[in-house]
C-alpha cells in the first residue's frame, strides 16, 4: 500500500529549509537553486506533464496498447545489426511498415521496467515491450532471444540533449528525473542516451519531447573502479545499495559514487523529496506490473519492489529533516 503524500506540502517545507539554511550561512537561496540554461526556453511539457491519473495507470501495458504490440507470429526484416555497446540488437521493420529497435541482453528487462515507471510518473517514454520467440527474415544469431522492442516509427529524432545544459535545469521535474534515475541505480547518465523526439500531437501538429531513451544500466549497483561502471539487472546488488548518504544544507549527497558526478551535484533535498513523493503514489501492484511486463519471476519482483520501497522511504525521511530546520 502506497502512503498518502502531498507534493505541495513538500514545496512549503523546502521553503522553510532554504530560509533556515540561508540564515545559518549568510547567503541567499531560492526554491530552485540551479542556474538557468543558456539554451532557448521550452515549455516544461516537453520534459514532463503532471499526471492526474497515476493510481490508474496500467504499467503492465505501459505507454503503448496491447493491440499495437509487436508480434512473434510474423517475420521482421533486418535493416541494421547493431553490435556496439553492452547490448547488441537490430533495427527492423514489420510487414505493416512499423519500425522497431530490438535490444538483446540483461539491459532489456531493466529498460522496460524503468521506462514504464517514468511514463507513469509523467515523463514521456516510447512504447516498449519485452518478448521472446520473435522471428527475423534470414539467418541471425540472436533471433528469438528475450529482448526489448521499442517502437521507432512513431517519431523522428531531432538530436541529443545535455544533462548539464538544457531548457529545464531550473525545474523541479528535471531534478526529480535525476533523482528517480539514481533511485534505480542508473549509473549511465551520458548525454548520448538522451534524445529529442518530434512526434505528431493530438491536433496533427508536431510536438517535441525530451526523452531519456536508454535506461538499461539500472537495477544493479555502481562501483568506482573500473571506469565508474556498475552492474545491471542484479537483484542482490540492488538490495545491497542505499540511497541517501547525508544532507548538507539544501543539498543532498547520495551514496552513488560512480560516473557523471557533475549531473548528481545538481540534486537538492527538494528534488529528492519531490521524486519520492511522486514514486510513492504508485501502488505495489503497479510496480509489480512493471516487472511482470519484463517477465521477472515472482520472487525477484518482490525483492526489487521491497528495496524500491525502502529507498523511497529514505527519500521521504528527508521531510522530517526539512521540518526540523523549518522550526
Amino acid at each position: 500500500m502506497a502512503l498518502t503524500t502531498t507534493r505541495g506540502a513538500t514545496h512549503l517545507l523546502i521553503i522553510g529549509l532554504a530560509a533556515a539554511t540561508a540564515a545559518a550561512c549568510g547567503v541567499v537561496l531560492n526554491d530552485h537553486p540551479r542556474a538557468s540554461s543558456a539554451k532557448a526556453k521550452a515549455p516544461l511539457s516537453e520534459l514532463w506533464v503532471e499526471p492526474d491519473d497515476i493510481a490508474s495507470r496500467n504499467l503492465l501495458i505501459g505507454s503503448g496498447r496491447p493491440e499495437t504490440a509487436p508480434s512473434n507470429d510474423i517475420e521482421y526484416k533486418v535493416l541494421k545489426f547493431d553490435p556496439r555497446g553492452y547490448s547488441k540488437g537490430y533495427d527492423v521493420v514489420a510487414p505493416d511498415g512499423r519500425k522497431w529497435d530490438i535490444k538483446v541482453g540483461k539491459e532489456s528487462q531493466t529498460e522496460v521496467v524503468l521506462s514504464r515507471i517514468l511514463w507513469a510518473l509523467g515523463y514521456y517514454q516510447p512504447a516498449t515491450y519485452f518478448m521472446d520467440g520473435w522471428r527475423l527474415n534470414g539467418d541471425w544469431d540472436l533471433e528469438g532471444r528475450a529482448a526489448r522492442f521499442r517502437l521507432q516509427s512513431d517519431h523522428t529524432v531531432e538530436g541529443e540533449w545535455n544533462w548539464l545544459d538544457n531548457p529545464f535545469e531550473s525545474s523541479r521535474a528535471f531534478g526529480g528525473l535525476i533523482a528517480i534515475n539514481m533511485l534505480f541505480n542508473n549509473w549511465d547518465l551520458k548525454n548520448n542516451n538522451n534524445r529529442v523526439y518530434s512526434l505528431p500531437g493530438p491536433d496533427g501538429t508536431r510536438i517535441r519531447r525530451y526523452v531519456v531513451q536508454d535506461l538499461g544500466a539500472s537495477l544493479g549497483t555502481f562501483q568506482v573502479f573500473p571506469y565508474g561502471i556498475g552492474s545491471r539487472n542484479e537483484v542482490a546488488d540492488f538490495e545491497s545499495s542505499s540511497f541517501i548518504r547525508k544532507v548538507n544544507g539544501s543539498k543532498v549527497e547520495l551514496t552513488y559514487r560512480g560516473r557523471h558526478q557533475d549531473v548528481i551535484k545538481k540534486l537538492s533535498v527538494a528534488d529528492v523529496i519531490w521524486a519520492c513523493e511522486l514514486m510513492n503514489e504508485l501502488s505495489d501492484k503497479q510496480l509489480d506490473d512493471a516487472f511482470k511486463a519484463a517477465k521477472y519471476d515472482d520472487g525477484v519482483r518482490a525483492r526489487f519492489i521491497k528495496k524500491i520501497r525502502e529507498k523511497v522511504g529514505e527519500g521521504l525521511e528527508l521531510r522530517k529533516f526539512a521540518a526540523v530546520l523549518e522550526d
